[in-house]
């Protein structure tokens, strides 16, 4: 966390100083061409936000209010990663947001102190408003940041397709040779048992029939029925 705030001071000193030489040198001049018709620097005062977007005094009270806000979530979000979660931010995600937090603290403290911002980098080429080192900053913390999220979500993409058939292919290789488990023995055990015990039962039936049914004596009738005698014939 000391190396970011350290970044994060670094970057409104240099966004201050740049400033203050603007009002000290340039403002005199109106503007100086560093390359004639391409790249000027110009004194410029901004009411709105960067790059002179929303310019108004009606919108300056916005960002005073919008800006310290959106400041201050970004510094608690590094902190609770910090030190309540325990998992530093990633050196590129410390640098973008140490810029973008710089450079919005730059603008902030125009605007509290002078009512404006200072601008000075006269991007002509293009007909592109004039800006200065905070807006530079801020824009430089979130190209990284898009950047860096953008390369991450390519390396999730080109690994996930790699991690899934190795799992599948250990699934089906460890249900190939998986050794018969505790409960697989136990299922068969009692599947076992319950089959001799039907068979058993249909055993212990069958002879019950058997033995209900009369067996017929080998000189007539039935079994515990006493033959009929025989009548003698006649006397002589």
């Amino acid at each position: 966390m000391f190396i970011w705030l350290v970044l994060i001071a670094v970057t409104v000193a240099l966004d201050q100083l740049s400033k203050y030489l603007t009002i000290l040198h340039l403002k005199p001049v109106g503007t100086i061409p560093i390359i004639e018709d391409a790249l000027h620097l110009t004194y410029a005062e901004n009411t709105g936000m960067a790059f002179s977007l929303f310019d108004g005094e009606d919108e300056r009270w916005v960002f005073m209010v919008v800006a310290p806000l959106a400041i201050a979530a970004i510094v608690v979000y590094m902190i609770y990663r910090t030190y309540i979660k325990k998992k530093p931010l990633p050196w590129v995600e410390s640098l973008s947001l140490s810029l973008i937090v710089g450079g919005g603290i730059g603008n902030m403290i125009d605007r509290t102190i002078l009512g404006y911002v200072v601008d000075m980098i006269d991007f002509r080429l293009i007909d592109f408003a004039v800006f200065n080192v905070a807006d530079s900053f801020v824009c430089i913390g979130s190209g990284l940041m898009m950047l860096h999220l953008i390369v991450e979500m390519l390396k999730e993409g080109k690994e996930a397709p790699k991690e899934l058939p190795e799992e599948i292919n250990n699934g089906q290789a460890a249900m190939l040779f998986a050794e018969p488990s505790a409960a697989s023995d136990e299922e068969e055990y009692e599947y076992a048992e319950e089959e001799e015990w039907t068979s058993r039962e249909l055993g212990d039936t069958d002879r019950a029939e058997s033995a209900e049914e009369p067996e017929a004596d080998p000189v007539g009738g039935t079994e515990g029925n006493t033959p009929a005698p025989i009548e003698d014939e006649a006397h002589d």
